[in-house]
């Protein structure tokens, strides 16, 4: 499960390039429960109970479309970078730092899928996750997913284990210093006409209910509220701009 103790490779943040930040900023507030809280020029953070869950800016590369992007915790990000272009990765954004917050990169994996890293300086990563209203798994959508596989354990010596669901086989990854309880997202098959992604699930009480409140805010649900056994009901979104995400309400243990 996803933890706010971040070792490398762990997911450690969460944020939102809108090219309408008011709008993203209500639509998330009502679907989530959310509050907003501008921290700079085009910049601010989404809190539940004063405690940081997600990230929102502005859209700033061109031609780029409104989406959730998921950052792993580096110790060094120069080195990650170096890490992803040998192994057939693009850095899109090089390395920088953002003031003494920390230090971050953007990239786009071999299948296509874009993500970041952060190196944290005065700023760790989320305050909360896997609670309701914060982030509690991502899964990465591509074509293939087994061929995906070697780049991610050369960035970030991913374990990947495969986990039986019903006939089929579901690798979930876990950063390198995890136990067997670290397990913090999975690999999919990409649906025909998509385009490959990491999608975020949001932990909510009441699915259903979310989901509603949504559709009635201008999202489109996707795939309507759904259990399965042992993990919880779980939907998929698109909220007002396109932009994919899922919400979750676990099973408890």
């Amino acid at each position: 499960m996803l933890t706010t103790q971040y070792v490398p490779g762990s997911v450690c943040m969460i944020d939102y390039g809108s090219p309408d930040v008011p709008a993203t900023a209500a639509f998330y507030s009502g679907t989530l429960g959310w509050s907003h809280h501008p921290v700079g020029e085009g910049y601010g953070f989404f809190e539940v109970d004063g405690k940081q869950v997600a990230g929102l800016g502005r859209l700033t590369e061109e031609g780029a479309t409104p989406a959730w992007m998921v950052y792993f915790h580096t110790a060094d990000t120069d080195a990650t970078a170096k890490a992803v272009e040998q192994a057939g990765g693009t850095v899109r954004v090089p390395p920088e730092d953002v003031m003494t917050e920390g230090r971050t990169a953007q990239f786009t994996d071999p299948a296509g899928a874009e993500f970041a890293v952060w190196q944290p300086g005065d700023f760790r990563g989320l305050g909360m996750v896997t609670e309701p209203g914060s982030l509690g798994w991502v899964e990465l959508y591509v074509a293939d997913p087994a061929a995906i596989q070697a780049f991610y354990r050369s960035v970030f010596v991913w374990r990947i284990e495969d986990m039986p669901m019903g006939d089929l086989s579901y690798p979930v990854i876990s950063p390198a210093e995890g136990d067997e309880q670290s397990g913090q997202g999975g690999i999919v098959q990409l649906q025909p006409g998509d385009r490959a992604h990491w999608l975020p699930y949001f932990e909510v009480p009441d699915c259903d209910a979310a989901a509603a409140r949504a559709q009635d805010l201008g999202g489109t649900v996707r795939v309507p509220a759904g259990d399965i056994e042992g993990v919880g009901r779980m939907a998929f979104l698109s909220d007002p701009h396109g932009a994919p995400f899922a919400i979750i309400t676990s099973t408890t243990p």
